[in-house]
């Protein structure tokens, strides 16, 4: 990429968004400002606790597990810049309606066991990544068809056959270390759903 490009005006949301998720990690594992265990998602919580939905993608389980998520957002950065995007709050609407949607998907998909098998999943759910699969999955679609508008407002991401095959990849690789043990298998699946959902809209 050209050194007159390797900087944009639409950085702002990205470098926006990793200083919060640092700085909530400072707040609840350093400093114990917060305790982590009134912000993760917990599905016999939500229902009374619904800010959950939004808390839980802030706060991470340990600074690896932060550092990997924030090495998602220069991942998802660098795929936008290569697409073009043209956009300055595209990163924020995506982050707050992923969220929900991963929520919701997560939600039907608990109501479904529940109703049908009897199983009550019981579980903790933390982290940013479901977002970031999210963006996977709106970025594979576009890479391969573009999208010219997002919610009415226009981000002109252009596709591009060679971010095409690379997200291809990451998002393959990225599904098998899913199946590893303490990484939510669901909560990444149903960011990628959510992504794809999103490119559709």
């Amino acid at each position: 990429m050209p050194i007159n490009n390797s900087i944009s005006k639409y950085d702002w949301q990205y470098i926006f968004t990793a200083i919060v998720l640092i700085s909530v990690f400072i707040f609840t594992d350093l400093i114990k400002f917060f305790d982590k265990e009134f912000l993760y998602f917990a599905p016999r919580l939500i229902s009374v606790q619904p800010y959950r939905i939004f808390t839980s993608i802030l706060i991470h389980a340990d600074l690896n597990h932060l550092l990997s998520n924030l090495g998602g957002i220069v991942m998802t950065r660098y795929f936008l810049m290569r697409l073009s995007i043209q956009s300055s709050f595209f990163y924020f609407k995506f982050i707050l309606i992923c969220a929900f949607l991963n929520f919701l998907i997560i939600w039907i998909y608990e109501k479904i066991l529940s109703i049908f098998f009897n199983i009550y999943p019981n579980y903790n759910s933390l982290g940013f990544s479901g977002v970031i699969y999210g963006l996977f999955g709106f970025l594979l679609l576009t890479s391969f068809y573009g999208k010219s508008y997002f919610l009415g407002e226009k981000i002109s991401l252009k596709s591009n056959y060679k971010i095409a095959k690379l997200l291809r990849t990451i998002c393959f690789i990225g599904l098998i270390l899913s199946f590893l043990p303490g990484v939510s298998l669901s909560g990444h699946i149903s960011g990628f759903i959510s992504g794809y959902f999103l490119f559709l809209i």
